[in-house]
Order: C-alpha cells, then structure tokens, then sequence
C-alpha cells in the first residue's frame, strides 16, 4: 500500500489527494436524472416501466407486475435455512433493540404562572426505503431502514428495489417478510426516488426517503430534497483504522480490505505512529488480496485511493483522522477507550481489537446506513429521528402573556410587524 509520513515535505497535498476521496461528481448526471423526474412526475407509472424496459431490461405488462407481493415475501422467508433464518432473525432483534433506545419523547413544562410549553414527538405518515437490489443480497440495508422506521411508529413503509430482469433476491424478500413490509415495488435508480418523492398511480407520495444507492440514486435524493425529506447523500464506502504497537497487523489487513472490496471507489486509511505496523500491514494487505474472490475491485480500491500515514505520535494520528471524518474508524490500540473523548468526527467507531467493521454491517445493532466522505463532521448514522418529526407546544396563561407581551410587541413593532405587535397588546388590554 502507498504509504506517505507526515514528516515529509509534499505530506499536505498528498494528504489533501486523499480528502478527494471518491467524490461524486452529480454535475454530470444531473441533468439526466432531472429529465427522469420530469417523466415520473408526467406519465407515472408509464414513465416507470419505460424505465424499468431501459435500465432493467424487462417490461411489467401491467401496474401490478411492478409490486411485489406479500406471498413471494412469505414464501422466500419459509424456504430459508434454519441458521441464515436464526442469523436474520438475531439481526432484527438486536438492530431493534438498539434503535429502541434512540426513541425521544414528547414532554411538557409547567411554568410557575400557568405558561405550558413542550414538543409533541410524532412519526412521519408514510416512510419510503430505497434497498439496492438484483442478484445481489441486501437483506441488512433493508433491516437497517426499515427497522428505525418501525421503532419511530410510521404506519406506511414503501419500499422499492431493482429488479433486473425481473429477478429479485429471495433473502431479500424474507427480510420484508420478517419486517412485515406490505407495500413494496420492482424499480430502481432515480426512477424510484422520483416516485416515491411525488407519487405515481401504484406507488404513493412519501414523507421520508432513506436507504443507499450509486450516484443516481444519490443525485435523485438530493434533488427532491424538500419535496420530501431525506436520510443524506452517501458516497462510496470507506474506513479509517488508529493503530498503535499493539494492533494485529492481519487484523489490520484485511479490516482495510473489508471496504476495499465494496467497489473501486471505496477508501481504506490506516494511521499509526509505528513504521513497523505500517510497514507489516501493507505486506499482509497484498498477502490477502490473493485470496480475495473480488481481488481486482479491493486491489483498484487499495491502489488509487487507499493509504498508510506515518505520524509523529497518536496525537497527531487523532487529528488527522478527525480531518477524515470517516464513514467506519477502527481504533485499534492497547487502550481504545482512552482517546474515545478526542475523536469527533466519524460515522460508527469500532473499538477494540475484536470489533470489525462487518460486525456494525449486520448484527451488533447500530446502523449501518453512515455519513460519507467528509460529511461524518455535520450527519449522524440513519436512526429513529430520520422518522420522527417535532412539534413545539406552546399555552400561554393570561399572567404569563401578561409578564412576557409588551417586550414581545416591541420586538414585532421594532421588525415592522404591526399585525404581530397588535395580536399581542389586544390580550393585554
């Protein structure tokens, strides 16, 4: 692996090439993804399976060959194995357990004089969860959107998943079986986000999208922002690990390379002020790369975008990471705990020699759904909040106006807010 020190002189632009990371340029799908809207928002479910014809290369004969019924969802749960039906099953109750504990509460506060003031917590009407999908298996993107979504209280959630060729994923299918999904629809890309953000004849308007997907996908979400609310915009995947002396170096490995392998834009950044763990690792990254069966995506990831910083001292390892902000941080030394209160910015932190990314993919129970490239500093993980709206709650007394409404009116007259000003005096008089 390319390893730079930050002893050398070119050490801050070689360190700014990596802030790049795999940065997606929406400018150039923008206005591919704006016409796509435009046909959802027109012809709507026909728009839809012009789509589906194009992107998935099948054709729904009719509006009902775009959903996906209960009984295949039913039937692909009760044809799982024993075991990967008790994994799926473990990962549900733990992912719940978790967001269980996320939930905020609605509360009122009584004021001596008879003021009441609050905030009402209710759950949006209608969620919609984009799920990638295909031949590959997204059971856990699924869990990890819909899951929060359950716990917040939404009674409606729209799911929609690509199904090229017609052919969908069967643990796929059991996952919405074991969430009790009961609206879900064959359609992907911007095509979905586009309607679920406004609608068409078979899949209704939402309140909330969630869920990951490539850069149209993201480039649809960021588009309808407003119209609808959003989870965020998420990138490529991406890991940074803090070692010191005493971290595995095979942990180390191929921990790098568990992101290295989701595609060639993923980044894989160890830090650590040991030459000898990064002189090791870098070794060892090569060694299991050859048994990788997605060799040539991890070894295009690890060549162009993957890095191994020597610093001075893990203090300067922290700040450094800390300007990554990344998506996954291992922090992989003797006492991790110890420089849990000078990390700020990263999506999930994995603490601990026995704790690798994977295990926060599908089953230790926080979420999975993260803040990538840099935006770990402003977003928090996908979680019960996404969900939830918040009301303010607001009873003023008559003592209570009276003790607050002349400075209240003289703000809204300083403003020029005559009608504000005068809606006030009238409950003084």
């Amino acid at each position: 692996m390319k390893q730079i020190a930050t002893n050398n002189n070119n050490f801050k632009e070689e360190f700014n090439e990596l802030l790049k990371r795999g940065h997606m340029d929406m400018d150039n799908v923008s206005k591919i993804v704006l016409n796509i809207i435009s046909e959802i928002k027109k012809d709507g479910n026909e728009a839809l399976k012009n789509h589906i014809e194009k992107f998935d290369m099948w054709l729904p004969k009719n509006d009902e060959d775009l959903e996906i019924s209960q009984i295949s969802m039913k039937n692909a749960y009760e044809d799982l194995d024993k075991d990967l039906k008790d994994a799926l099953q473990l990962a549900y109750d733990r992912i719940k357990t978790y967001h269980e504990k996320q939930k905020p509460t609605s509360w009122l506060d009584f004021e001596e004089n008879g003021n009441v003031l609050g905030q009402k917590v209710t759950p949006v009407d209608r969620a919609g969860l984009y799920i990638p999908g295909g031949k590959a298996a997204y059971p856990s993107s699924l869990l990890m959107n819909a899951i929060p979504a359950i716990v917040a209280g939404v009674k409606e959630i729209v799911v929609c998943t690509p199904a090229p060729n017609n052919e969908l994923n069967s643990l796929l299918l059991a996952a919405m079986h074991l969430c009790g999904i009961k609206k879900a629809y064959k359609v992907g890309g911007a095509s979905a986000i586009s309607a679920m953000a406004y609608g068409t004849q078979s899949i209704p308007k939402v309140d909330v999208i969630t869920g990951p997907g490539n850069i149209f996908v993201a480039t649809a979400k960021k588009l309808v922002f407003g119209e609808v609310h959003i989870d965020m915009i998420a990138g490529p995947s991406e890991i940074g690990i803090l070692a010191d002396e005493s971290a595995d170096t095979n942990f180390l490995a191929i921990d790098l390379l568990s992101q290295a392998e989701h595609d060639e834009m993923a980044s894989s950044i160890l830090i650590t002020p040991s030459q000898r763990i990064a002189d090791e690792t870098s070794k060892k990254v090569y060694e299991w790369l050859e048994k990788l069966n997605r060799k040539d995506i991890a070894m295009a990831s690890i060549k162009d975008r993957g890095a191994i910083i020597v610093t001075k001292d893990m203090d300067e390892a922290i700040e450094l990471m800390n300007e990554i902000a990344p998506e996954h941080l291992e922090v992989m030394t003797e006492h991790p705990f110890d420089l849990l209160p000078t990390i700020k910015h990263a999506g999930a932190i994995f603490m601990g020699r026995y704790t690798p990314e994977p295990i926060g993919d599908y089953i230790a129970g926080p979420n999975h759904t993260l803040p990538t490239g840099g935006t770990a500093k402003f977003y928090s993980p996908l979680g019960v909040e996404n969900f939830i709206k918040k009301s303010s709650i607001i009873s003023m007394s008559k003592e209570g106006i009276s003790n607050i409404g002349k400075e209240c009116a003289l703000l809204a007259k300083t403003e020029g807010l005559g009608a504000h000003a005068a809606a006030v005096l009238e409950r003084l008089k």
